[in-house]
């Protein structure tokens, strides 16, 4: 038994490795003048490619079932494919890569906030607490922890739509929760993929015809291979397998790996610097997770 929990740990700890490496391509990607929303639309219209042959069977045969829920579907594609990976790859033009993982580690909060909301889970006064210390934090990072900045309302853009990009992928694993599914989770991914990337092409095509075309040379195809193999498919089948060994909510921990592991490739490849500001963003973030994931004591 240890053996196979260790094979799960090990699983999502490469999880973590390669979706924090993400944020450090994305930074890259920046930096070689990629577009954003082009890179994130050939990141998922590969990964859709790759899983159609493996999925294609499933969709034929639960069509019915898939145009019945469609509207859901999409949805799905829109929050999780077309907003979120287009808008991080976007914030990181802006932003530090320990700034945008930070504020990503709390989306865990904000899944457990939001499912109260839509009446998903039930939530307690620890989880109250805890979403209202995440966004402390957060506020921290955006604002820099600098009364002038907040004075002037000069905040960096990246910030901002990072943190859109956190309540959308937020509002979209809370919808994911909502439902039992008459598919695989693979074939799943394929239709949230599909739905997603039918509203990323208008995104990509005003992109391009805005002057910001990508180039194939070998940035784009490298950062391209990344995006797809590790953060796009093989982080999903390993999180996937890591869940169905020890369970969601021990896998789920796993996650609080990623503001480590991306700082420290940050702070690495690109020289960035841990700032005051980012410890006590950090502290709120780490407390806010803490309480939340604290079960109501019964008296």
């Amino acid at each position: 038994m240890s053996n196979k929990n260790n094979f799960a740990y090990t699983l999502l700890i490469l999880t973590t490795i390669f979706w924090s490496g993400n944020f450090i391509v994305g930074k890259a990607a920046s930096m070689y003048d990629i577009p954003p929303f082009s890179l994130n639309f050939y990141r998922w219209f590969f990964a859709g490619l790759i899983l159609l042959p493996f999925t294609i069977k499933e969709i034929i045969s639960k069509k019915k079932y898939i145009l019945a829920n469609i509207g859901f579907f999409i949805i799905l594609g829109i929050t999780s494919i077309t907003i979120f990976n287009s808008i991080v790859y976007y914030s990181l033009y802006y932003t530090q890569v320990i700034s945008g993982v930070l504020m990503i580690s709390t989306i865990p909060v904000w899944i457990i906030f939001i499912s109260s909301i839509l009446n998903v889970e039930k939530t307690n006064m620890f989880q109250i607490i805890g979403v209202a210390l995440s966004l402390t934090g957060v506020i921290f990072i955006i604002t820099k922890a600098d009364i002038n900045l907040i004075k002037s309302l000069d905040f960096n853009k990246g910030d901002l739509t990072m943190a859109v990009a956190m309540f959308s992928w937020a509002l979209y694993s809370a919808l994911l929760r909502k439902k039992k599914y008459e598919i695989s989770q693979i074939t799943l991914l394929e239709v949230v993929i599909i739905s997603g990337l039918i509203f990323l092409i208008p995104i990509y095509f005003i992109e391009m015809n805005m002057g910001y075309l990508i180039k194939l040379e070998k940035p784009f195809i490298l950062t391209l291979t990344y995006v797809v193999i590790f953060p796009g498919l093989a982080a999903f089948f390993f999180w996937i397998k890591g869940i169905s060994i020890i369970g969601a909510n021990r896998a789920g921990v796993f996650l609080h790996l990623m503001p480590i592991f991306g700082a420290i490739m940050a702070i690495i490849i690109f020289d960035e610097k841990f700032m005051f500001y980012h410890f006590l963003g950090a502290m709120f973030i780490i407390l806010g997770i803490t309480l939340s994931n604290k079960k109501k004591i019964n008296t």
